[in-house]
């Protein structure tokens, strides 16, 4: 549970620095996969690679499969040490 708490707040963390690019980036085939249900229990109003879609799986992240968040973690979205920080 901890850490998927810890896995919200990076999220977050992600969402807000992706917040201003201009261009959105593609997951990744691991997050695609393993997000999938994740995505469409907590997110599918929102479009694929939107800052949205981004912002909502922050809202979500204590509820992420603990697969989604490794492959979050595993594709860079977000840092494996920023899950780590955010469990304290």
């Amino acid at each position: 549970m901890k850490t998927i708490c810890a896995a919200l707040l990076a999220v977050s963390v992600c969402a807000v620095c992706l917040a201003g690019t201009a261009q959105a980036q593609s997951y990744s085939k691991a997050v695609q996969q393993f997000c999938q249900a994740d995505y469409k229990k907590y997110c599918s109003e929102y479009g694929l690679e939107t800052t949205a879609l981004r912002s909502c799986m922050d809202r979500n992240g204590k509820s992420l499969s603990k697969s989604c968040v490794r492959a979050l973690v595993q594709s860079g979205e977000v840092s494996q040490a920023e899950v780590n920080r955010r469990k304290h």
